[in-house]
């Protein structure tokens, strides 16, 4: 890819969290081949992740942190900025998943969940914001939102709570900060093969009601989420505030 593409990413950095595995590492791979520079933030080892970012001649700065604590996450933010440069973009992608009937949902599942998947999310993108605006930088902020951005799902309650709320954070910062410079915009995926979706593959009955209702007839792969991402973090997207993308083989279409 030529550095003047409008979808190039090269001199950038963005930092991508989750990006151990599934769809986060999907998305740091893809912000690699279109010559970005990955700070990959995880709790769990960033080993797989940076043998594929070899094997593409790519850029991976990985950054051990768990950010379930809004402490913990900002302190790695202000951290990475400092140490590795200016960061141009920021796809919050890590999340978690829990599957219990609603009315077995304990406190505890519902605010690690919420603290995850909402909270750290927030917080990453208010510190991201602290750092560019107030150095007078442009930025573009990826969220990861959910095809139960949209609707109600099943046993899954805090989880279809937290990417309700992604959607509407997306929209609220896209509103405070599109007038000075920051794009804050978010993906849909609809059902990608990864470990959060195991259970429901793994599942006969599950999986083939899936598919059935998938126009495109497959499950999705990391790197559809990850090319989509790379659009939403190029100047392709420079006029776009507060859009959601699905990239989900036009399941909401159905």
């Amino acid at each position: 890819m030529m550095d003047n593409s409008a979808f190039s990413l090269a001199g950038q950095s963005v930092m991508v969290t989750g990006a151990n595995t599934g769809i986060g590492q999907g998305i740091a791979l893809s912000i690699g081949r279109a010559g970005g520079r990955v700070i990959g933030v995880a709790r769990s080892s960033m080993a797989e992740t940076a043998r594929l970012f070899d094997e593409i001649g790519a850029e991976l700065v990985p950054v051990s942190a768990d950010i379930g604590s809004t402490q913990v996450a900002q302190a790695m933010f202000d951290a990475a900025w400092d140490q590795h440069g200016p960061i141009d973009g920021l796809v919050n992608n890590a999340g978690i998943i829990k599957r219990v009937d609603a009315v077995d949902v304990s406190e505890d599942d519902w605010d690690s969940v919420m603290d995850v998947n909402l909270k750290a999310m927030f917080f990453l993108c208010q510190s991201f914001g602290r750092k560019a605006l107030g150095a007078g930088r442009a930025g573009k902020i990826v969220n990861i939102a959910s095809m139960l951005s949209f609707q109600g799902g099943i046993r899954v309650a805090s989880y279809t709570a937290s990417k309700s709320g992604v959607l509407g954070i997306t929209r609220l910062l896209a509103n405070e900060w599109a007038a000075r410079g920051i794009n804050v915009n978010s993906i849909a995926p609809g059902y990608i093969e990864t470990n959060n979706t195991e259970a429901l593959r793994a599942d006969p009955d599950r999986s083939a009601a899936i598919l059935g209702r998938i126009p495109a007839g497959r499950w999705g792969e990391p790197s559809d989420i990850g090319d989509a991402a790379v659009f939403l973090l190029s100047r392709a997207s420079n006029y776009m505030h507060g859009a959601v993308i699905p990239v989900d083989g036009g399941w909401l279409a159905r």
